[in-house]
């Protein structure tokens, strides 16, 4: 045991602790863009700022005033260490760097020298600030861009509010540790609490509510917890363009019922031991009916589980995610809404064609492609338009009924078209055309949906706007 120990001391190159400098007078020595960084860091760690240098940047001055700081105009000499807590240097001249750090060490004063690991008694960690929750990692100056690389993937996992989480535990701490005089107890009973829907509200904003389900739970701490559900918007299918908020959930939902355009790239983020239904539709194939769909959303939350809905692009646009929630607000089971990118909006993007575009489109339309019994319904005279863009959902099979009607309205049969298959994935294929050559091309190609349709003037952009995947040979 005392070798092991004795190994893990020699190869741990700093100590990490945490340093209280609220109201501490610290020392920046230093006046251009690096002490400016370092100024707002120290500011807000509520430090009392005092800036020495010959020359200040306006910004940092205004910074320093409006913090109640102090700027010195003045070369650095060894008395201006004085009183101080902390010493940060932040010059580009080696031979004040190294003089400062000498002093410092001969105070034993804790010195940080910008980009000098070296010269440092402290080295200031890349920081995820969840306040109260704080965490900092550090490659010991070894690789600052790996650093750096490692605190965005820990702030995407980590929400926003995990510090308001925080601040609800510390409100009950003495409240529960009355109620639980068994550790253990105590334990289980905060790992159900903060892996649970009260912790859910806290981080989606709803603090009152969470406050008063925590009072209610510890007044009967047996009673069962509701279930819940997530209806998640899970993109047109790159995984990278899903929200935070949507792979937190993702992560910690225990049943998952998903339909057919959730691409595998996604669902491999799902939580790996989480049950997984199946319940997508195609045409003339619905695996499960909507109502069926719905009643199983309740069931499952009624049961206590936590239920994750994944839906391809946005649940609220053409993803009849209102009707599965409706039931769900009917029996007061509690459900949190997080919207995805549409497939409008991601399709087009990955395709180079604007939807809005000051010399093409100055509106845009969202409209269903699908047919029921074999014919649309739609307002055809306020569709043709040149100055507005169509986006028809759904579209592949109905592309020639679209394209004839829009015609016979008046629209002229040169209106550039584009139907994007499999959007935003590495299979992605821009097919282009107009109203009259399209249905003609689709028609002699093997074209697999998902599929989104996009007719006005600003198809004609994806030639000079293509930046991902390639067009189809048309």
């Amino acid at each position: 045991m005392l070798a092991v120990l004795t190994l893990f001391t020699v190869n741990m190159d700093y100590l990490p602790l945490f340093h209280n400098l609220r109201n501490r007078p610290c020392l920046l020595i230093g006046g251009g863009q690096i002490a400016l960084r370092k100024a707002r860091l120290l500011i807000a760690a509520g430090a009392q700022v005092r800036v020495l240098a010959p020359e200040v940047l306006p910004e940092l001055a205004a910074l320093i005033q409006g913090a109640n700081g102090h700027i010195v105009l003045a070369e650095y000499a060894p008395q201006h260490l004085d009183q101080m807590a902390l010493v940060v240097c932040a010059t580009d001249n080696h031979h004040i760097n190294q003089q400062v750090s000498q002093d410092c060490f001969a105070r034993f004063l804790p010195v940080n020298v910008v980009d000098s690991p070296e010269l440092c008694s402290v080295i200031t960690p890349a920081i995820v600030d969840r306040s109260p929750v704080m965490i900092a990692f550090s490659s010991g100056g070894e690789a600052p861009v790996m650093a750096r690389m490692l605190r965005a993937k820990i702030e995407s996992v980590i929400p926003a509010s995990f510090g308001q989480l925080a601040q609800l535990a510390s409100k009950f701490r003495e409240k529960v540790k009355a109620a639980f005089d068994d550790g253990d107890k105590r334990r289980r009973f905060w790992e159900a609490v903060l892996g649970g829907t009260i912790a859910e509200k806290v981080l989606s904003g709803n603090i009152a509510s969470a406050e008063a389900d925590l009072e209610q739970l510890l007044q009967n701490p047996s009673v069962e917890t509701r279930g819940e559900v997530y209806l998640v918007g899970a993109g047109p299918g790159d995984p990278d363009l899903l929200t935070f908020k949507a792979l937190r959930l993702m992560q910690q939902a225990e049943v998952v019922l998903y339909d057919r355009l959730v691409s595998p790239p996604i669902m491999n983020l799902v939580r790996r031991d989480a049950e997984r239904i199946y319940v997508g539709k195609r045409r003339h194939d619905h695996a499960v009916e909507q109502t069926q769909i719905n009643q199983m959303l309740l069931e499952l939350a009624q049961q206590g589980k936590r239920v994750l809905r994944l839906k391809g692009g946005d649940p609220f646009i053409f993803g009849r995610g209102g009707e599965e929630i409706e039931l769900l607000a009917e029996h007061g089971i509690p459900f949190q809404i997080v919207p995805g990118i549409t497939a409008a909006s991601g399709c087009a993007a990955y395709a180079g064609i604007p939807l809005t575009h000051r010399d093409y489109a100055q509106s845009v339309r969202f409209i269903t492609g699908h047919l029921k019994d074999g014919s649309f319904n739609l307002p055809w005279t306020e569709l043709i338009s040149n100055q507005q863009t169509l986006v028809f959902y759904m579209g592949l099979v109905g592309l020639p009924t679209i394209c004839a009607e829009l015609i016979r309205h008046g629209k002229p049969q040169n209106t550039p078209c584009a139907l994007i298959e499999k959007g935003t994935l590495p299979e992605q294929k821009v097919h282009l055309g107009d109203l009259t050559s399209l249905p003609e091309l689709v028609k002699n190609t093997e074209i697999h949906a998902p599929t989104l349709l996009i007719i006005g003037p600003v198809a004609s952009l994806h030639k000079k706007l293509a930046w991902f995947g390639g067009s189809a040979p048309n």
